[in-house]
């Protein structure tokens, strides 16, 4: 069978190509795939060749969130079958290594993940026609969502997994102060993840205002530009927030973060990026909580079980969807977080009448 790839040999070198791929065999699953989401990573390997350490070093097919239809089974397969619409997960733990086997999925010490050039060879990704994966990655998602919105499972998966991690040290966000910095796709998901965990108000930042237009619409209570706006009313008394999102890495949300948290409060930091300068002193003296987080395992079918009843609604993120046809269109509106928020390569083929 043919399939078309979004295939990047190098920074900026991004090429739609036609493949070939065999049917599945047992245990496996054939999806068409229906739309694909234009991630940071996605976007770091297009316009930098990589991020921190990791460098594309040879061709690659791109992306990892993306959701489609069952094509065909193999022998065995029974959690789906031809004509499902489901999401794809893009993560293959090994499930018997030391973090496997405690639970830690997303540690797995040879995680194999779709559309990562982390590993060599690299994991080749989801930005394609067609695909053959594991049983165990296909999610069903209900009939009464866009493929479009099921594609969105991953990144919500990253979200939700991020507020699990707050609660774990917080509690629950029922009734909480939540800060969100950085208001980008991720940070209006957690926003969305944060409202649907009973969170009382949710304050959202952002440079961009189309962002904050995204934020208010998946439930931020309020939003604040930034620089042209502070958050300088909310560090009195030591602080107003129970929990704070860093989904920016940027140190002056870092910083703004740390300085509106209350004493004991919780910051996870969602966003990635390099050594940054972080105010110790603030985080010792008010006993600030400052969490990570990393991916996501069982989040996965929690988000797709959300965003199928839509007790989470991902409509307002999705910004554009535009060909695969036009995928360097597609990167470049992508780039603009002026214009777009989550744009999402389509792949249906277009037929001569």
């Amino acid at each position: 069978m043919e399939t078309r790839v979004c295939r990047l040999y190098a920074k900026g070198d991004l090429r739609v190509e036609t493949d070939e791929i065999a049917g599945p065999g047992p245990g496996e699953v054939l999806v068409r795939i229906g739309a694909g989401g234009i991630c940071g990573s996605d976007l770091h390997y297009f316009q930098d060749g990589g991020f921190g350490p990791i460098r594309v070093r040879e061709p690659i097919i791109l992306g990892h969130e993306a959701a489609g239809i069952v094509e065909a089974v193999g022998e065995g397969v029974t959690a789906v079958k031809p004509g499902d619409p489901i999401a794809v997960n893009p993560s293959r733990p090994c499930g018997t290594c030391r973090f496997c086997q405690a639970g830690q999925q997303q540690h797995c010490l040879t995680m194999r993940f779709r559309g990562s050039a982390m590993r060599q060879p690299h994991e080749q990704g989801l930005f394609r026609d067609l695909i053959v994966v594991d049983e165990a990655q296909c999610v069903p998602v209900g009939p009464g969502v866009t493929i479009g919105e099921a594609a969105c499972c991953e990144p919500l998966s990253v979200a939700l997994h991020a507020v699990r991690r707050a609660g774990a040290i917080a509690g629950s966000l029922a009734g909480r102060r939540v800060l969100v910095t950085g208001s980008g796709p991720i940070g209006s998901l957690c926003i969305a993840a944060a409202r649907h965990a009973g969170a009382l108000e949710i304050v959202a930042t952002d440079p961009h205002a189309a962002a904050l237009e995204t934020a208010a619409a998946m439930g931020a209570t309020r939003t604040v530009n930034v620089p042209k706006q502070t958050l300088a009313e909310y560090e009195a008394d030591k602080g107003w927030f129970d929990v704070a999102f860093d989904c920016s890495a940027a140190p002056s949300a870092i910083h703004a973060a740390l300085a509106t948290l209350r004493p004991g409060g919780t910051l996870v930091q969602v966003g990635v990026t390099g050594d940054l300068p972080i105010p110790i002193n603030m985080i010792v003296g008010k006993e600030i909580n400052f969490v990570g987080t990393h991916r996501f395992h069982e989040e996965f079918a929690v988000a797709a079980r959300l965003i199928s009843e839509r007790r989470i609604d991902v409509r307002p993120l999705i910004s554009d969807s535009v060909p695969v046809e036009d995928a360097l269109g597609a990167f470049a509106l992508a780039g603009d977080r002026s214009r777009a928020m989550k744009v999402q390569l389509t792949f249906e083929r277009k037929t001569n009448k």
